[in-house]
């Protein structure tokens, strides 16, 4: 049995449910229940052998060698910001109390779990990046998972994790005691579960078309509780508890849901889709992706409300008035965060406040401005005298640089051919760029596209099963088909390699680090 399962002559894998406009207007029952019902790969065995198999080879990666290097036993970049935060979170029981140079300036999740390796295997490397690399390596599950339910293809699911255990953003951001992988996290654990809840959904739906009470109301059936789409909120809202920009997830989530709820009523013959779908959906849909997040959100905050030393934590009846129906903590909270607000507000780019590795959001799809993490100019190692160790945040090129082709594909497959997949993916990805565009007088670094390097994973996907070609087609065809995946992965793994030493560190030769700098812009 071949690992793929096309649903259509001319696709690898589905294509999306057929548009309602080319169904016959006569289809019974069992036709439009079939349309409706989710396709994806019969054998869950192999399947999860497959995820745990790829997952297992990218926690490998992520975590080899990952206490090195440091800086004298100390952090590197960033690092020297969260980690010793997360220090003050182990040794207070949830929360930070000293707001060095006033840059406590995000939510406490990410800062606990990077305390909470601390606290298992002590304050060194290891210990500062390990919830870090379980991150990065838990996002290779999810992709997998994602990629193989969103193609019906097994074959496929494997390549889209192998890709992102490649892609240098999401390796070295696994590596770094950082915020933004557990950002990226809980992105894709909530993306993930909106595509379960789109299938618990349309499955529901079907049985309503086949047992014929679709029909009783204009609106369509209501369709219980949908745990799914529960858990979707539970993670925008802990992505919100890493860094505010988790809020742009929650606003594309919560469009993406209603959206693909109004599509499904549409395609299962209600006779008022849309409508249905606000009287049906809406309300329980803000419920759940706006409701649910923001309480998730504050209770991210619990060892803070229950501390007596954390930051601004008792400033009602100090800094701001004592006497309001609203709690003194809430306004605590919010008088924090607008101090938080205004810091952010001033970190613009100036002549006098210019980084020198900032950049802005054009130069990211294609990763034309990397990051500089560490340098070493005099390290052993490499075989020689005066070697030299760096690692630098970059996009493996080979993926990064097809970034505008893969969007511009997605464009097309999403409104020419109106592609669900496509489309989702889409909107995921763009949650993670589009917003940055509002205010570009800001400070901006290339780590801030790490929530966007899965669903550029999962773009290029797709696209491949495409090129892949269907299995009713000719064997020279699925051959040529699948001698051009295989060599472009082999391209991906081969640039991967060669990115390995200054993605991790490794002593190398000056001459080697000036032929790892491609462009001009990466120096």
């Amino acid at each position: 049995m071949s690992l793929l399962a096309p649903q259509s002559p001319d696709d690898v894998v589905d294509v999306g449910d057929v548009p309602p406009t080319s169904r016959p207007e006569g289809a019974d029952r069992e036709e439009r229940a079939a349309a409706l019902m989710p396709r994806v790969p019969a054998n869950r065995w192999r399947g999860w052998l497959m995820t745990l198999s790829v997952a297992f080879v990218g926690g490998l990666v992520r975590f080899w060698n990952l206490g090195f290097p440091t800086d004298k036993g100390t952090p590197i970049f960033d690092e020297k910001h969260y980690v010793p935060q997360a220090a003050q979170v182990v040794r207070n029981g949830g929360y930070e109390d000293n707001p060095g140079y006033e840059l406590v300036v995000h939510p406490p999740l990410a800062k606990q779990l990077i305390g909470l390796g601390e606290w298992m295997f002590g304050y060194d490397g290891f210990g500062w990046r390990f919830a870090s690399a379980v991150a990065g390596t838990v996002s290779i599950l999810l992709v997998i998972r994602i990629a193989r339910r969103l193609t019906g293809s097994d074959l496929l699911g494997a390549i889209a994790g192998v890709l992102l255990i490649c892609d240098g953003v999401s390796h070295v951001q696994s590596r770094m005691g950082m915020l933004d992988i557990f950002l990226a996290v809980f992105v894709v654990i909530a993306f993930g579960c909106l595509l379960v809840d789109r299938d618990q959904m349309r499955t529901r739906l079907a049985e309503a078309v086949r047992e014929g009470w679709i029909d009783n109301s204009p609106y369509g059936p209501w369709l219980g509780f949908r745990w799914w789409r529960f858990g979707a909120g539970v993670a925008v809202g802990l992505a919100c508890g890493v860094k505010w920009s988790g809020l742009w997830y929650v606003a594309a989530f919560g469009v993406l849901s209603v959206v693909w709820s109004a599509l499904a009523r549409r395609q299962a013959g209600v006779r008022s889709p849309w409508l249905g779908t606000v009287v049906r959906d809406l309300l329980p849909s803000l419920v759940a992706l706006l409701v649910i997040p923001i309480l998730v959100y504050l209770g991210t905050w619990w060892a803070w409300f229950a501390s007596e030393t954390g930051v601004d934590r008792h400033v009602a009846g100090v800094k701001i008035g004592k006497d309001s129906f609203v709690p003194e903590a809430l306004r605590a909270l919010w008088y924090y965060s607008g101090n938080v607000l205004d810091f952010h507000s001033h970190l613009v780019t100036s002549d006098k406040n210019r980084h020198p590795w900032e950049s802005k959001p054009w130069t990211w799809p294609m990763g034309l401005r990397p990051m500089l993490y560490y340098f070493e100019g005099s390290v052993q190692g490499c075989g020689q005298a005066g070697c030299v160790g760096a690692i630098m945040l970059i996009g493996t090129p080979a993926m990064w640089w097809l970034a505008f082709p893969a969007i511009g594909w997605a464009l097309w497959r999403s409104i020419a051919r109106l592609d669900w997949r496509y489309a989702g993916v889409l909107v995921a990805y763009m949650a993670g760029l589009l917003p940055w565009f509002l205010n570009l007088d800001r400070q901006m670094y290339f780590f801030y596209v790490t929530p966007m390097a899965p669903f550029l994973v999962l773009l290029i996907t797709l696209a491949l099963g495409h090129v892949l070609g269907p299995v009713v087609a000719g064997k020279e065809r699925r051959g040529t088909g699948m001698l051009a995946v295989a060599l472009y992965v082999g391209l991906v793994v081969a640039n991967f390699v060669w990115l390995w030493p200054i993605l991790n560190g490794n002593p190398i030769t000056p001459e080697m680090w000036e032929a790892q700098r491609w462009l001009p812009s990466w120096s």
